[in-house]
């Protein structure tokens, strides 16, 4: 009979290993401690007065019984033991078998011995059944506190996703502030550098302006002494023609008369004629300073080329007295007059000019007293809608190391103060977004350069 109290004594250390009753409840491991205790103390006066009489014995097996169903009771009524209720599945067919063999014992051992071997039978029946549902419950006990810590496990994952989406959410808006404050500074520096760009466009605009105008201080005196040299020349004539008229008509040479007004007219064709070139020089001068229209109108663009490599020079030969150096035209006549925008065309070619007269007298500093200094401009038609303008000199060349950056804005191969490095910049976007066209370069350091211009215009 003893099986019970030792069947109570793993129930009990399995209830308390199980659900760690030490911690999680020490009011009830107090409690379980006293019924196994008793159970323990049941069992070895049991066997200390088995041999005296059955009556001790069916005592023994009440006290047992007791024990087994108040453990049952407990864990069928305590919701802390929820997660051991599988032991009433198992433990219940055989605390009834027990309770029924205890009560069959009552009426005597003769009466016991006729179904003894039944209620063995039905004993190990309920062992048997006890054990399979315990090995059930534990594997699925197994399974569930793994689901259980799954789901533990994914709650934490869950919580430290959200944790670490909000943290990602204050640092997405942070960075958010933060690359809205570049973005308004970097507006307010793009500003501030457009700003600055259009003063030194226009800077640009007005050192080229004063290198034009060094150009037709030149061209235009030439002009201005041939008209006062005439205008002089027509006073000494009208007055000898005055002479002429106040002796008396027999002492008159009308031939004298006819030849001097010849004279004066021809004089005064001359002083008009000059006057004209005169005009157009300072009306060039002030297309070339006041700000573009946009407009595009009929040009002639061979006489435009001639005029600005002729003021290109002289206003270097302003600036420096020594310098000296060829300069030619090669003029396609076929072109006529074709559609363009004058004062930028005109601010083109005075920057190519200026670039190219400048490569040859920074070469003629360093070579020697053959180097004859040359700068060419050419024309021709490249098709019916088309022309191209050519600049070359026998200058230094262009570095091939840079050569695909000078028609970036700042850039410049000059010393520092000699150039602002936006004068090809500005060439380029007249060239390619005013008028459609392509503006190349070619160079061989040491040799020259060529800048050619294609514009697709309509010749008139």
């Amino acid at each position: 009979m003893s099986l019970q109290f030792a069947l109570i004594v793993i129930i009990i250390t399995y209830l308390r290993r199980t659900l760690q009753t030490k911690t999680t409840m020490p009011e009830w491991h107090r409690r379980l401690s006293i019924i196994m205790f008793a159970a323990i103390g049941s069992m070895v006066l049991q066997l200390s007065v088995a041999s005296f009489s059955a009556t001790f014995n069916i005592i023994f097996a009440i006290v047992e019984d007791l024990l087994v169903g108040l453990l049952l009771y407990i864990i069928y009524k305590q919701e802390e033991f929820k997660p051991v209720k599988f032991l009433l599945i198992a433990l219940l067919p055989y605390a009834i078998v027990s309770v029924l063999d205890d009560i069959l014992h009552l009426p005597g051992k003769n009466f016991y011995s006729k179904i003894d071997d039944i209620a063995g039978t039905i004993s190990l029946f309920a062992v048997i059944w006890g054990f399979g549902v315990w090995m059930v419950s534990r594997r699925q006990q197994k399974e569930l506190t793994k689901a259980r810590q799954k789901a533990l496990d994914e709650q934490e994952n869950n919580r430290i996703i959200t944790a670490m989406k909000a943290e990602l959410e204050v640092q997405v808006a942070e960075r958010t502030a933060e690359l809205t404050q570049q973005k308004e500074a970097l507006e307010n520096t793009l500003s501030e550098l457009k700003s600055t760009q259009a003063q030194l466009i226009q800077s640009e605009k007005m050192a080229s302006l004063g290198e034009l105008t060094a150009g037709i201080a030149h061209e235009i005196q030439n002009p201005l002494n041939f008209i006062n040299n005439f205008s002089e020349v027509n006073n000494e004539l009208i007055d000898e023609l005055k002479q002429e008229w106040l002796k008396p008509d027999e002492q008159k040479d009308k031939t004298l008369e006819d030849e001097l007004l010849a004279d004066i007219i021809a004089n005064n064709e001359k002083i008009a004629f000059h006057g004209k070139r005169a005009d157009g020089i300072v009306k060039g001068m002030l297309q070339h300073s006041r700000k573009s229209s946009g407009t595009k109108e009929p040009t002639d663009i061979n006489a435009l080329c001639d005029e600005y490599l002729r003021l290109s020079y002289h206003g270097l030969r302003a600036k420096d007295k020594s310098f000296n150096a060829e300069f030619k035209t090669d003029l396609d006549e076929s072109i006529g007059k074709i559609s363009l925008v004058p004062q930028d065309i005109g601010r083109v070619l005075l920057n190519l000019l200026n670039n190219a007269f400048y490569a040859v007298n920074d070469k003629k500093k360093t070579a020697g007293a053959d180097y004859k200094p040359m700068v060419i401009i050419q024309t021709k038609k490249t098709g019916e809608e088309g022309i191209e303008i050519k600049v070359i000199d026998n200058g230094k060349g262009i570095p091939q190391n840079v050569i695909n950056k000078i028609f970036q804005p700042f850039f410049t191969t000059k010393p520092t103060g000699e150039g602002t490095g936006l004068g090809l910049s500005l060439t380029y976007d007249i060239i390619t977004k005013q008028h459609n066209g392509s503006i190349n370069v070619e160079s061989k350091e040491g040799e020259g350069t060529a800048f050619i211009i294609n514009l697709p215009v309509t010749v008139s």
